[in-house]
């Protein structure tokens, strides 16, 4: 196996290569470390030199030898350090594998290094003081999104068939949405979040992952999913493998398309939601505009209790961040969680009941959800700055809510949601759409989009910056 061959390959098709005995799952590290070293001088991607040698995994797992990056949002990977995109944390390291890690390596996924963030992962651009900014292999003067965005620069330039992240307004689905890829935020309870956490952000932040196909979406919540004793929140359990239910068609579908926001849309987004909503017409569903009555200022109150989490975790730090350190917006929400009152967060959960009951009401009626991921294209670098003075949270939160306007309201109402790649601008960018589901209802985003993916396929659409030299 060679570079090219191995950056045209998703997570599963790698996992047969190596059952198969074709390829070795030694072979296959040996050339995804040559494919991330190919293109990460192009993107800035990576914190740290990659692991040598990489955390041990079950080589029975499903996915024995898959390579992937972990994201570098706080301890999950036993024994190695973590900065949260942050110039004031210096030393720290994970005592523990984080649970999802844990099921990382039991499905025998390999742990090749660890991807850039945003500072505290608040901010929908992965530009930290501490790393730089994180180009898109797409055109490297546009942004990544975040603040996943050093996991989807990888995956997307072909260096890894998957990459962890999280999502706690968008973070997930923002980066895939700029990359072009597949990002599924799980329902609340999905995928665990312990062992130092019986929730983050108010249940508000999730863990998962992007891939650039639906299957390999579908096999890694397999791989992943499930309840953990003692956590808060547990998801029903599905009724079927993911990805048996990914290969089944899921019946004509009452599904609702809305392209519009507190803030402007660009048109070539909000034509692809709309394209989207005209090809599942076509495959046989139901299809009309409507959206869940949410107040944006909800959303916002809702999300600033993620924020006051955040700072609630720095203030808890073993080594309480020096503020003269610290980005500008994150010195805002450290002194506003010191400033807290029990009224302020109790506003903040009366905010998300208010959400939530929305969005449940509005699953009543329809199956599906049909929205652009983002209100813009790709934004230029700098057009997020997290050091900029004179922010509240309540107004660092407004300001990238105008990039991404459409994905916080289903962080706060608890159900999935998924971006998928289904269209490309004028400039040769990509654009995702947002389908969202019902909580508990992984299983029918999956199935549609499958039927997306079969019906406008994405895979064969590479960026210039790309593992693969042939393209």
């Amino acid at each position: 196996m060679n570079v090219d061959e191995y950056a045209g390959l998703d997570a599963v098709g790698v996992a047969a290569l190596i059952r198969s005995g074709e390829v070795t799952a030694a072979e296959v590290e040996a050339v995804a470390r040559r494919a991330i070293g190919a293109v990460n001088g192009d993107l800035n991607a990576l914190t740290s030199p990659l692991f040598d040698p990489a955390p041990a995994a079950d080589r029975s797992g499903p996915l024995a030898g898959v390579p992937f990056v972990v994201k570098d949002s706080g301890p999950f990977v036993r024994g190695m350090p973590f900065t949260l995109g942050s110039r004031a944390i210096r030393g720290a390291v994970a005592g523990t594998d984080h649970e999802l890690m844990t099921r990382f390596r039991a499905a025998g996924l390999v742990a090749l290094g660890q991807t850039t963030a945003p500072e505290w992962g608040l901010n929908f651009a992965t530009e930290s003081r501490r790393y730089g900014a994180t180009r898109n292999p797409w055109d490297p003067h546009r942004g990544v999104g975040g603040s996943s965005g050093g996991a989807a620069a990888l995956v997307a330039a072909g260096a890894v068939p998957f990459a962890h992240g999280n999502d706690g307004a968008g973070s997930l689905r923002v980066p895939a949405s700029c990359c072009g890829l597949v990002g599924l935020k799980p329902g609340r309870g999905r995928t665990p979040s312990g062992p130092l956490a019986g929730e983050v952000g108010f249940g508000q932040v999730y863990e998962f992952g992007l891939t650039r196909t639906v299957r390999d979406c579908a096999a890694l919540l397999d791989a992943v999913s499930g309840p953990v004793v003692g956590e808060k929140y547990a998801a029903t359990p599905p009724a079927r493998p993911f990805a048996t239910a990914v290969r089944t068609d899921p019946g004509r579908l009452r599904v609702a398309v809305s392209t519009t926001a507190h803030t402007p849309v660009d048109r070539q987004v909000a034509d692809a939601a709309v394209t989207a909503a005209r090809l599942l017409e076509w495959i046989g569903h139901d299809v009309t505009e409507a959206a869940p009555a949410v107040a944006p200022d909800d959303v916002v109150e809702a999300c600033l209790l993620t924020a006051l989490s955040t700072g609630a975790a720095m203030l808890r730090a073993p080594a309480r961040p020096n503020p003269d350190l610290l980005e500008a917006v994150s010195r805002v929400v450290l002194g506003e969680t010191v400033s807290a009152s029990l009224l302020d967060v109790a506003a903040g959960i009366d905010a998300q009941h208010r959400v939530t009951r929305a969005v449940g009401t509005f699953f009543t009626a329809h199956d599906l959800l049909v929205t652009p991921t983002m209100a813009q294209l790709p934004p230029s670098h700098g057009t997020l700055d997290y050091d900029a003075e004179g922010h509240t949270v309540r107004s660092w939160l407004r300001r990238i809510f105008e990039v991404g306007p459409f994905t916080a309201a289903f962080n706060v109402s608890g159900g999935p949601a998924i971006s998928v790649p289904l269209a490309q601008s004028r400039e040769g960018l990509p654009i995702g759409v947002q389908l969202v589901a019902a909580p508990g209802r992984e299983d029918l985003l999956l199935q549609v989009a499958a039927q997306l993916e079969q019906a406008a396929p994405w895979r064969d659409r590479t960026p210039p910056i790309h593992a693969d030299t042939r393209r």
